[in-house]
């Protein structure tokens, strides 16, 4: 009996020492700030019990808590190798001091749902990314986050859970893929969806598109262009959540290993100093991740994406200051799709960091932001070398590609709330030409395939906003058929859903408002004359105010496509994609 009463003796003495830190006040640090009060307490021995058994010791309860949250999945190359990235980034964490626990959210993937009706999920499954990770790290009161990120809407995702949490982190990108090679020449999964086209075009056979299909995806990685997903990479570690150079390394590679255990380092950092993530995503953070975005050449998506990333972080952003920050960043770097280089290059000649450094040498950066590795911007890149003599892939202030922003928002009679352009110095400023409309994206994937779109036509895909569709669908099957075809100089196509980061041509997506809510792309017929001017920053129909208002007045609102569900809740929610499309920013509360 006496050896009992000892041991609860014992117990009840070490419970009340962790009571008394848990209760103590910090002085500068945010030590244990969350998991204290999960663990320390006397009543918390259940909670104690279980992550006992989970690999817990007794002196682990005195460690900050780092949630790793994994999007490792198989259904997509981006995200296969994330599990074992996400093992790196916990021994970093374990071996200095913290508690790693490694959790999952999903993932899926753009491209292998393109043009199907499961592509519809995809920007929903930004919302539920961010929802879940915030879910994991609130519940079980954990001290600070590593995310790690492989696919385009895990990063945004992992972004909007670390910005509504505010607690200390750091995002680690998964990496770009490696590239396939076809006869001789590096190929990437937009080039099977522009063979697609060749195809159906007779420009190759069958055997030369299924030899294509079969090496363009080598192994693990994201997208191998300057495409969504290397993009918003780049976006973010612009915006000061990623180590240096974590947006351009390979996906299997020792830097990618090194990064991911550092960012475990870097987030104990965070919590000794009290940085916490809102004060690193400030309005000139954003500023500098759309400066990046236009330098890069980079995806429409970012626009969307950025705007729900700073409405996550309370920072006020519209599609207008992408106007105003292009309007002095010119575009330097010749990636794909629209330029001849893989980012897998890039990452050849030095990554990310020589540009910033360019970028902030020239004044078009902010160089006193902070950043997760506790350092300003120009701290980062104060000793970064520049590009090697000779290099083609990053352009030279004094020779851009492009002398300002490539990501043009255009208004007028079709899009009184903006529509967005990507106009990288290829397609031209202006194009004029006749409507011919379908209300679903697969309408007119059958008609690019069977021949029904000659030059000079405008292609109207409407009904697939963020309501409409629901889900904002990625318009890379036809916009890469048309390439594919031939057309790509001698049609335009216009949408109120959105497109890959893979696209290119003279196209322009996220028109509000959108066709589901009356906007004006609901009230374009077949013949219509259609105007859009970069230069101006103008897209109109060539149609009478007094006639679009006939055609308002006879407009009805189509039935929802889903009633039950994700969708369903998704379409409910869902503000404008001038906004972000996102799921709380309408909520009455």
């Amino acid at each position: 009996m006496a050896g009992i009463v000892s041991c609860l003796m014992a117990v009840f003495c070490w419970n009340i020492r962790m009571a008394k830190k848990s209760s103590s006040k910090s002085t500068g640090s945010l030590h244990q700030q969350f998991s204290g009060q999960l663990v320390h307490p006397v009543e918390r021995s259940a909670s104690r019990a279980m992550l006992h058994a989970v690999g817990f010791k007794t002196e682990d309860f005195d460690k900050n808590q780092i949630g790793i949250a994994s999007t490792w999945s198989m259904v997509t190359p981006c995200n296969m190798h994330i599990d074992k990235l996400a093992v790196d980034a916990c021994r970093g964490v374990d071996a200095n001091g913290g508690k790693g626990i490694i959790f999952n959210t999903i993932t899926i993937s753009d491209g292998i749902s393109m043009g199907t009706e499961g592509m519809k999920y995809s920007l929903v499954s930004r919302e539920v990314i961010a929802d879940s990770i915030e879910t994991v790290v609130g519940c079980e009161m954990l001290d600070g986050v590593v995310a790690i990120g492989g696919c385009d809407k895990n990063m945004p995702g992992c972004i909007m859970a670390i910005a509504r949490l505010n607690r200390p982190a750091v995002f680690v990108y998964g990496g770009t893929i490696r590239p396939g090679c076809h006869k001789g020449k590096n190929v990437d999964i937009v080039s099977v969806f522009e063979a697609v086209g060749a195809h159906a075009n007779g420009r190759i056979d069958r055997n030369e598109l299924s030899a294509i299909e079969q090496c363009a995806i080598p192994g693990a990685g994201s997208c191998g262009g300057m495409y969504t997903a290397n993009t918003m990479a780049s976006a973010i570690e612009a915006l000061g959540m990623s180590l240096p150079n974590s947006s351009a390394q390979d996906a299997v590679s020792d830097d990618k290993k090194k990064d991911c255990y550092e960012a475990g380092v870097a987030v104990l950092s965070l919590i000794k100093q009290g940085i916490r993530p809102l004060d690193i995503m400030t309005k000139k953070a954003f500023e500098n991740a759309i400066t990046v975005v236009m330098a890069l050449g980079g995806s429409t998506n970012s626009v969307l994406h950025l705007l729900a990333m700073a409405h996550a972080c309370k920072v006020k952003l519209s599609i207008d200051d992408f106007t105003r920050i292009g309007k002095r960043t010119p575009v330097l770097a010749d990636l794909k799709p629209s330029g001849r280089f893989l980012v897998s290059e890039l990452v050849a000649i030095g990554g990310l960091t020589p540009l910033m450094k360019l970028l902030l040498d020239a004044g078009l950066l902010h160089g006193d932001c902070l950043t997760v590795t506790g350092k300003t911007v120009a701290e980062n890149l104060k000793n970064v070398k520049p590009y090697p003599a000779g290099q083609e892939i990053i352009r030279p202030l004094s020779n851009p590609i492009k002398k300002d922003g490539h990501l043009v928002v255009l208004y007028g009679n079709l899009a009184p709330k903006g529509g967005v352009a990507k106009i990288s110095g290829h397609e031209g400023l202006r194009f004029e030409g006749k409507a011919k409309v379908y209300n679903s994206e697969p309408l007119a994937m059958d008609a690019i395939l069977n021949g029904k779109i000659k030059k000079g036509d405008v292609i109207v895909i409407r009904y697939e906003g963020p309501k409409g569709g629901p889900g904002m669908r990625e318009m890379l099957s036809p916009t890469s058929a048309i390439m594919g075809l031939g057309l790509g100089n001698d049609v335009a196509l216009i949408t109120d859903g959105r497109f890959s980061g893979g696209t290119h041509g003279f196209v322009v997506g996220h028109i509000t408002p959108e066709a589901h809510v009356g906007g004006p792309i609901a009230l374009i017929k077949n013949g219509d004359k259609i105007v859009i001017d970069a230069e101006s920053r103008q897209i109109n129909v060539v149609v009478s105010a007094a006639e679009l208002k006939k055609r308002a007045k006879a407009w009805k609102q189509p039935k929802p496509n889903y009633t039950r569900g994700v969708l369903a809740k998704y379409a409910y929610l869902a503000n404008s994609a001038s906004e972000g499309a996102t799921t709380d920013a309408n909520l009455k509360l």
